[in-house]
């Protein structure tokens, strides 16, 4: 692993974004990494744009700003390709993972050039059919670990299934939902 991976998060309110990152950096650090996950808000209403961070490293991270020049972005609204420059500083060594039922192929024209690795998972789709709602968040999860490989996937799943006991300790019928999202994610992400 790269001695600190940074991750961009793009969403929109109420889509889960802030929360996949908080669930990173939980996961990440449980398996002994330094982490820090974060959001930053523009207007504070449901469907805005929002955009959350990731840092994941071995050794302890003094820096605290924002990601200017992240190592993977993560689109969890397809329509932000169209409204923000998503791929700003973006490493071409790295990726943009997107919620989409399109090919990666097929997005490579509204990434504003970007050369780099193109990966998409229609993460509206899984959630559908395994939560029953459309909640992207779980499956866009499940797929920027497939794709950066930040967290070895056994460790991941296995944090996550305690992880979502603890949190629908109220809702037990979500754990195995929110499960299958992630493993379907990672099973279905197109890595163009």
């Amino acid at each position: 692993m790269k001695e600190i991976v940074e991750i961009r998060w793009h969403g929109r309110g109420g889509q889960g974004a802030k929360t996949a990152s908080l669930l990173l950096a939980d996961a990440a650090f449980n398996t002994g990494r330094y982490v820090q996950g974060f959001p930053e808000y523009g207007p504070e209403r449901m469907g805005a744009p929002i955009t959350a961070y990731n840092r994941i490293s071995q050794e302890r991270c003094t820096v605290h700003s924002n990601i200017y020049e992240p190592d993977y972005v993560v689109v969890v609204d397809e329509t932000l390709l169209y409204a923000v420059d998503v791929t700003k500083g973006l490493s071409e060594e790295g990726a943009v993972i997107v919620n989409s039922d399109k090919k990666p192929e097929e997005l490579r024209g509204s990434l504003h050039g970007y050369r780099g690795k193109i990966c998409t998972v229609d993460a509206g789709r899984i959630s559908e059919e395994t939560l029953g709602k459309n909640f992207p968040n779980t499956p866009m999860l499940g797929a920027v670990v497939k794709v950066s490989g930040v967290i070895p996937e056994e460790n991941f799943v296995k944090d996550m299934r305690q992880s979502f006991a603890h949190k629908f300790a109220t809702k037990p019928q979500m754990i195995e939902g929110n499960m299958r999202a992630l493993v379907k994610a990672m099973q279905e992400v197109l890595i163009g």
